[in-house]
């Protein structure tokens, strides 16, 4: 490959053939996180993150109330949450001189 490398999650549409011959075609590397890894997966962090913060044990009468929720604390991230955001989203991680039992 050209030393590019995407990490993707396992969605059935990131394995098509589709994506794999234009990858091939484009010299990229795709490496699959293994099944079950939504540690590794940042935006599962921050979905984590969301539900504790406005939809655990906490009722809406109406669906209109759900999304303010949701849309009221996506918003105050960058203010109101950025210790709890600085701490949980970052990237961490070991990184892997051999990949290839990611691929098997």
């Amino acid at each position: 490959g050209s030393g590019i490398k995407i990490i993707l999650d396992n969605a059935r549409y990131q394995k098509c053939k589709a994506v794999s011959e234009l990858a091939e075609k484009l010299k990229i590397d795709l490496v699959y996180l293994p099944a079950y890894s939504p540690n590794l997966n940042l935006i599962e962090r921050y979905w984590k993150f969301l539900k504790k913060e406005c939809l655990y044990n906490r009722y809406y009468e109406k669906f209109e109330d759900f999304c303010s929720a949701i849309d009221k604390c996506v918003a105050e991230t960058p203010t109101r949450y950025l210790d709890k955001m600085k701490s949980l989203m970052t990237l961490n991680f070991q990184l892997l001189e051999n990949y290839q039992f990611l691929n098997a």
